[in-house]
């Protein structure tokens, strides 16, 4: 609709995973660096994660376009599927014939394997890329890694390239899954836009739809996009496509913050942030015709009544038997899940003060309760359990995380199993856990060597950062740091102290926890 108005060649802000249209932000380019080195090295398997609408299908279709023609690839992004399934995708994907008796795994193996080896000799490399591998099942995970067994006495005849959501993290550490994990040697978590590059992000797709230059967006329409989307790609489109279709309608070329504001209510339904449907947006503006209607209406009732008196008022007994019955209401949701403040931070405690008090050993140890904003995406990767504020309902108390939601505890104790979908719905974006703490000035900065510098570095390894455990607190470990630190919201100035020690405590597994 607005395309014409502002001189584009197409829609800038679909949601489609074109390459043309991706933005290399540090993120996306360190993300593509990992990728190529993983690939041209021949390293075997490669895992790439990222939250929802991260740009993960948009950076693979990218990644195509940086491989020579030596490269041959197969794509797949259907990912539930069986054993037998993935090897038949992958070889129609390589453009392998497959002979009528190969019907087994086994000769499916010895067709993609001799596949393999031609492409080796003639010098050239195989890259499959799996998508939503997080859907994955174990039995084809496993049937994936046997696969990374072909291979010369030097070289892997095929690289695997894994990319799905922040839970494939979760499913690769799986016990029964230990010699997949241990094989994969390039991993890289891609996180968010930072703000600065949320503009950059908006204008170069204007720029790939063939703008001119006609249409621009204001600071304070960025800063209202950055703090709705929190970065991510996909809800900058959203909301950048519904601001210039308000501002095609008002017939402006600037969109100003007002709109974006404007466009992020509708997105919401209407809406605003606090849960309230604020005064002249939408859902409010039909009232000011409406009212009259409705006082008429009502005033023309009273005079039928004045005027027919009782007739009107006693029903017939033929009205009485062709009454519909009454339409059973439907129970509302049990509500006992949700607590009152009080409730949920009294289950905190209850659930920490366990395992708390089995690491305190010599005393000294005390338990704070800490808060932090945290968009939805990252809800899997907390470790401990936590409480989420959604305003209009109270607090869920999460138990723990699972790949495929939560495990929460209701006001009776009961555990309560929800899925991903409602755990999203619900989400307030500020959480809270409880931090076991010592007053002691406890933090880690550059130039330390200890075992806790260790234990920070495989944190943040395990959490997608580029450290080397040496338990040696070097410049690598200190520009990581920032970007974790910058990346949650925290200062970010290198110094891993109380902030940035709850925040690890929380991502942290129990084997690498990082106490004070």
């Amino acid at each position: 609709m607005y395309k014409t108005f502002f001189g584009f060649k197409e829609q800038p802000f679909n949601l489609t995973p074109d390459p043309r249209y991706l933005y290399l932000s540090r993120y996306h380019r360190e993300a593509l660096d990992h990728l190529l080195y993983g690939i041209n090295q021949r390293k075997g398997f490669i895992a790439i994660t990222g939250g929802v609408g991260t740009g993960k299908t948009t950076l693979c279709r990218a990644l195509l376009d940086h491989l020579d023609d030596t490269t041959k690839s197969a794509l797949i992004f259907s990912s539930f599927v069986s054993d037998m399934e993935i090897l038949k995708s992958i070889a129609h994907e390589f453009g392998i014939t497959i002979p009528k008796e190969a019907e087994s795994k086994n000769a499916l193996l010895d067709v993609i394997n001799h596949f393999l080896l031609r492409v080796f000799r003639e010098g050239g490399n195989a890259l499959l890329l799996i998508d939503e591998a997080q859907n994955l099942s174990r039995t084809v995970l496993e049937q994936i890694r046997m696969l990374s067994n072909l291979e010369t006495e030097k070289d892997k005849l095929i690289q695997i390239v894994l990319v799905g959501q922040s839970e494939l993290r979760n499913v690769l550490s799986a016990h029964s899954l230990r010699q997949l994990d241990d094989r994969i040697t390039v991993r890289y978590h891609l996180k968010p836009l930072d703000q600065k590059d949320v503009q950059g992000y908006v204008e170069h797709r204007l720029v790939v739809a063939g703008g001119k230059g006609d249409v621009a967006f204001s600071d304070g329409a960025f800063k209202r996009i950055y703090t709705y989307s929190g970065g991510n790609p996909r809800r900058i489109n959203a909301v950048c496509d519904r601001a210039l279709l308000l501002a095609y309608t008002a017939e402006k070329r600037t969109v100003s913050g007002k709109m974006a504001a404007r466009a992020i209510l509708d997105l919401r339904g209407g809406i605003d942030a606090d849960g309230s449907r604020p005064p002249g947006s939408g859902q409010w503006t039909g009232w000011k015709w409406i009212l009259p209607v409705i006082l008429i209406l009502l005033m023309a009732a009273g005079a039928s009544l004045w005027a027919f008196g009782d007739h009107l008022l006693r029903p017939s007994k033929i009205e009485v038997l062709e009454k519909s019955p009454v339409e059973p209401v439907a129970p509302k949701p049990n509500p006992s899940l949700f607590m009152a403040k009080k409730e949920s931070i009294a289950g905190l405690f209850d659930l920490a003060e366990e395992s708390i008090s089995s690491n305190n050993q010599e005393g000294g140890i005390q338990m704070s309760l800490v808060s932090f904003p945290l968009a939805a995406e990252y809800f899997t990767m907390l470790k401990k359990p936590f409480t989420i504020h959604h305003a209009p309902s109270g607090y869920l108390l999460i138990q723990r995380a699972t790949p495929e939601g939560a495990v929460a505890l209701d006001v009776k104790g009961n555990t309560r199993e929800l899925p991903r979908d409602f755990i999203l719905k619900h989400w307030g974006g500020q959480v809270s856990w409880v931090y076991p703490y010592a007053d002691n000035g406890y933090f880690l900065k550059q130039g330390m060597r200890s075992p806790a510098v260790l234990t920070l570095q495989r944190i943040l390894e395990n959490l997608g950062y580029l450290v080397t455990p040496n338990g040696v607190f070097d410049q690598q470990t200190y520009e990581e740091v920032k970007k974790f630190q910058g990346e949650f919201g925290l200062k970010a100035d290198g110094v891993v102290g109380s902030r940035t020690l709850a925040l690890l405590y929380q991502m942290a597994d129990k084997q690498h926890e990082l106490h004070p």
